[in-house]
């Protein structure tokens, strides 16, 4: 397969949002999560590859690094602001390692830490606005109206265009919704995890709103090659109940089914993971991380991959993954 983003047909950011490729691209582990890799590509060519693509949804987090993460994509866009479409997050509050080994973050869902985490993202961007700014999470201390309310005030002073949420329930949806417009929800989905298709899939398209699928790689493994647990200390894969060895061993059953599917195609099991997802919806957004341009362009190329309806039976059966997320 050798199709790009560029060909394929363009997706939403909400009703009126900009039009950004059905690939995105996750820029969390340049910086963060998944160890060093000593074959990775600089971040700023990768990037650049990415808008060269047609790959310009571009998103990162002030908790990814913490901090550098959008030090990294704010270098990458200079000279080429206009050709992304460019997402953060706020509301994570990254906590030390235990025995060098990333952990999950604590959530501030305050109105005063988000304005101020607004201000810290566009400096180290070194931009004027985002075209999408997400709660990265709801704080489950603070009345979801509270932080969305703070948050609409970005966009009244032009800090940002639009509004997303991440890893919501519909109810909280519901509540955010009457406060301000959500152009876009950020969770979790690929084939081992399908826990939004019935409810949050639908909210989206009810709403006019764009689901953006983070990890929809299965974090590495739905590429088929990681077939053995053989991660960092500092790669947080290492402590993943999914990534354990038992565990592992029992999902390579859904790799195998992935490869066979994609041997038909002459794709990648990677591609057709990512095929998988984007037949969820034509609101379906998927933002696969990457830190080499290889893998970049080969996943690009799975907007054009068709996958029929018997491809698609046969991937919908899949059983469910063994080990939680996270």
């Amino acid at each position: 397969m050798t199709k790009s983003t560029r060909s394929a047909p363009t997706r939403r950011l909400g009703t009126s949002g900009p039009a950004v490729g059905p690939i995105g691209l996750g820029c969390m582990g340049m910086t963060w999560a998944y160890g060093t890799d000593t074959g990775s590509d600089d971040s700023s060519l990768v990037i650049g590859h990415a808008l060269d693509l047609g790959v310009n949804l571009i998103d990162t987090a002030d908790m990814y690094g913490p901090f550098t993460n959008e030090e990294v994509v704010g270098r990458a866009l200079l000279g080429r602001r206009d050709e992304a479409v460019l997402a953060t997050k706020g509301g994570n509050v990254v906590r030390a390692p235990v025995d060098g080994v990333p952990q999950l973050p604590s959530q501030d869902g305050r109105p005063e830490h988000l304005r101020g985490a607004v201000d810290d993202s566009l400096s180290r961007l070194g931009v004027d606005h985002v075209d999408l700014y997400y709660l990265h999470r709801p704080d489950p201390a603070v009345p979801v109206e509270e932080s969305i309310g703070a948050m609409a005030e970005m966009v009244t002073a032009g800090k940002a265009l639009a509004l997303g949420v991440s890893e919501f329930t519909v109810e909280q949806l519901d509540r955010a919704q009457a406060v301000h417009p959500i152009a876009a929800v950020q969770s979790e989905l690929s084939l081992w995890t399908r826990d939004h298709l019935e409810s949050v899939l639908p909210w989206c398209r009810r709403h006019g709103a764009a689901f953006v699928a983070f990890s929809p790689l299965g974090r590495g493994f739905l590429t088929g090659s990681l077939r053995e647990a053989a991660f960092s200390a500092d790669d947080y894969r290492s402590a993943n109940p999914r990534f354990q060895p038992e565990n592992i061993r029992q999902n390579l059953a859904i790799v195998d089914v992935v490869e066979a599917v994609a041997a038909r195609h002459l794709a990648t099991a990677g591609q057709v993971a990512l095929a998988w997802v984007l037949a969820q919806g034509d609101h379906v957004i998927a933002i696969p991380g990457t830190r080499r341009r290889t893998r970049l362009s080969e996943n690009a190329a799975a907007a054009g991959l068709q996958l029929t309806a018997a491809d698609l039976a046969e991937l919908d059966a899949l059983p469910q993954a063994a080990g939680g997320r996270y």
